[in-house]
């Protein structure tokens, strides 16, 4: 076994798995979301495979390392807790969690010090019972039931981006490249629409003006304004009073 892996991460686990290429889509889908820790147990074309390495482009290093078993009892044999990824296996009384639960537990029991592994059967009919029985819980996917057959690739990818979403890396919302005006920017160009406001005559009448321009000042400052944004409304503005002249 060569596998290597930093930090507090879960083992993914690879039961009997059939096309290279589905490893090696498998080992980027880890690499995009933090996981650097893969197991094989007896790939069904051997190891090393070219198609895996090919498939895996710039994660190659995740193949590299890899730890290669013969059975899938030595893969786990350090493992505390086992989580089994199945549509199946339900006869067997195991707790049954979604991956969100099931990647919180999974946090839960990597910050005390617990090795966690997540197995994965191979493309063509998933997790024998015999493989369901070593884990401790199982995780289903709530996908369609009418067609609930995951690829190899994709069922690791959800899992590990589940498992970093956990970890709160996850920005929910951002605004993408942005450069926020500051206060005296936003001041000044409502500085610069008052003035306009003002010279036509807009503060009409005049007992109401001061309140119209403190709504327009409040309105400017609660806009999420950026400089950019600061800097065309400037534009617009000077453009306009041009045309008028």
């Amino acid at each position: 076994m060569t596998e290597t892996g930093e930090g507090p991460v879960p083992a993914i686990v690879l039961v009997r798995p059939q096309m290279g290429e589905n490893i090696g889509a498998a080992a980027r889908a880890m690499l995009n979301f933090g996981l650097d820790r893969m197991r094989l147990v007896a790939p069904r074309d051997g190891w090393p495979n070219p198609k895996a390495t090919a498939m895996a482009s710039g994660a190659g290093r995740i193949l590299d390392h890899a730890g290669l078993f013969d059975d899938l009892a030595g893969a786990l044999a350090d493992c505390d807790y086992v989580f089994a990824t199945t549509a199946r296996g339900r006869e067997l009384a195991k707790p049954v969690l979604s991956p969100e639960r099931a990647m919180e537990q999974a946090r839960a029991l990597t910050a005390a010090g617990k090795k966690v592994a997540v197995m994965f059967g191979p493309e063509r009919a998933g997790l024998e019972n015999e493989d369901i029985a070593r884990a401790n819980a199982i995780i289903t996917v709530p996908v369609n039931p009418e067609f609930y057959s995951l690829n190899l690739a994709q069922s690791v990818l959800l899992l590990a981006y589940e498992w970093r979403r956990q970890g709160g890396e996850v920005a929910h919302e951002v605004l993408a490249n942005t450069d926020h005006a500051s206060a005296v920017e936003v001041e000044k160009l409502a500085d610069h629409f008052e003035t306009a406001l003002d010279r036509a005559g807009f503060f009409f009448p005049e007992t109401k003006a001061p309140g119209m321009k403190l709504v327009l000042r409040n309105m400017w400052s609660r806009l999420a304004l950026t400089t950019s944004d600061v800097q065309r409304l400037h534009g617009m503005l000077r453009q306009l009073l041009r045309d008028r002249g």
